[in-house]
């Protein structure tokens, strides 16, 4: 039973004796992490635990047949592998009692029946991207700053496991006639996938986590992303059903914005999100989840943004919510926004409010129509009522740094007024910005349309001169 699990399938006798040199040395200490004040504070337990299990699984995926191990069971699994954790933690600096060794034998064997060597960082909530450069390094995101982990995988076969694992679960493949691929992890987390020949160097894969408590607008008030009364404005324009383009670059928190601002449509509304791979997760009871699908290996069946677009609108919606806007379904979005499902939401990558409209004109003229520059900016001015700009900063924090309205057609420009914007003032030594929020002294236009529902601004709300 032993040998089955051992690399070459080779008989093996009651105690596990690797085919390949044991390693002796302990587990490489953790790194003191410098406070401000420069004194060197030790990692916590939790951080200690996370690198013995690295450690350990890459201890273990170099003396186990992975492919043998992949079709036992977790007990099979666990009597292999018991002995082997004891033996490694009675060498590594890190004391365990017994249920915590139980503990760590478990989840090691659900690493080795899940994701492997990304278990510990998917597992690791201060984790927001997973970056993977070849088999041969993993980087992580944590506060907005890239590090580089212990993490390895055995070699480039074990890798592409790993991800052919993650895409086959989601009904989608890659290889060299298909060697990019986006896909999703159960809890929603985002995955792309780059392999050769493409990645010349080897397979790259990049996760984006998503929390596992989706954020609200509150708690990003807590994170200095956004200001309460931002949020009484953003509130207000989704309860008044007003179409709002949130705009930004890779990484600035698109996604978390939208899902933050769901939670203000009324429960009682009917949702069709339509997404490239659904990530969004959205709290309302009565939600439909469209996404698109790539062609089959005879290059049939591939299902595009914009033809779940024109689907949704048979489908009843109240709202639509597009997880990003990238081309000619742009123009299905603007139609449904200016017929009937006022209120819906979607997402474009650009650096300013301004940006974002010539994308959006860009992306309707790739729809083929016989539109002129003017009526396309006209359709543009009468879809969209908002336009809320996000961007990750230097420091790698992640704000709203732009609210603004569209108020119509002067000629052939789109007029914008802003709202609320974010001042920089400067940075600190230790590279931190600094600034604040102002208002610009501009009330909404549809700020009479809100009262009537009983929907009141405070009193100093888009006053200039009152600080945020």
């Amino acid at each position: 039973m032993l040998g089955r699990f051992t690399r070459g399938n080779v008989a093996a006798p009651a105690r596990i004796e690797p085919n390949v040199e044991p390693v002796a040395e302990a587990p490489r200490p953790p790194e003191p992490v410098i406070s401000e004040a420069g004194v060197a504070k030790q990692k916590s337990h939790t951080d200690a635990m996370l690198d013995l299990k690295v450690e350990l699984h890459r201890h273990l995926i170099e003396r186990f047949n992975l492919a043998v191990m992949e079709t036992a069971t977790k007990e099979q699994i666990l009597d292999q592998i018991r002995p082997v954790v004891r033996d490694f933690v009675r060498t590594s600096a890190v004391p365990l009692n017994a249920r915590e060794l139980d503990r760590l034998t478990s989840d090691t064997a659900d690493e080795m029946l899940g994701l492997g060597p990304l278990e510990p960082l998917l597992k690791d909530d201060s984790i927001a991207d997973i970056l993977i450069n070849t088999h041969r390094s993993v980087y992580v995101e944590r506060r907005g700053k890239l590090e580089e982990t212990p993490v390895r995988f055995r070699d480039e076969t074990h890798l592409l496991r790993i991800i052919n694992k993650i895409v086959s679960a989601v009904g989608r493949r890659v290889d060299e006639s298909y060697p990019m691929v986006d896909a999703r992890l159960e809890d929603g987390s985002r995955v792309n996938v780059a392999v050769r020949p493409v990645s010349i160097d080897g397979p790259l894969v990049s996760i984006r986590k998503f929390s596992r408590n989706p954020y609200s607008l509150e708690r990003l008030v807590e994170l200095g992303s956004i200001r309460p009364q931002m949020i009484d404005l953003l509130r207000i324009a989704v309860q008044t059903r007003k179409s709002i383009l949130v705009s930004g670059g890779t990484g600035s928190g698109k996604t978390t914005l939208l899902n933050a601002l769901s939670n203000y449509i009324s429960p009682l509304e009917r949702l069709i999100t339509i997404e490239d791979a659904a990530e969004l997760q959205l709290q309302q009871p009565h939600v439909g989840r469209l996404e698109t699908r790539p062609p089959n290996v005879e290059g049939k069946g591939e299902v595009r943004q914009r033809e779940l677009v024109k689907n949704a609108l048979r489908m009843r919606p109240d709202r639509i919510i597009v997880g990003e806007v990238r081309g000619e379904e742009a123009f299905d979005m603007l139609q449904a926004m200016n017929t009937g499902h006022e209120g819906s939401m979607t997402t474009i990558h650009a650096n300013t409010p301004r940006d974002a409209l010539s994308r959006m004109e860009q992306m309707v003229g790739m729809a083929g129509m016989p539109m002129s520059q003017e009526s396309i900016r006209g359709q543009i001015a009468s879809a969209i009522d908002m336009i809320v700009q996000t961007q990750r900063l230097s420091d790698g924090g992640r704000r709203v740094i732009s609210i603004a309205e569209l108020t119509g057609m002067e000629g052939s420009v789109i007029q914008i007024q802003e709202i609320y914007h974010f001042v920089r003032r400067g940075v600190t030594p230790e590279g931190k910005i600094i600034g604040d929020y102002r208002a610009s002294g501009v009330r909404p236009r549809f700020a009479q349309e809100a009262a009537t529902m009983g929907l009141q601004f405070a009193k100093d709300a888009f006053n200039p001169q009152v600080p945020l």
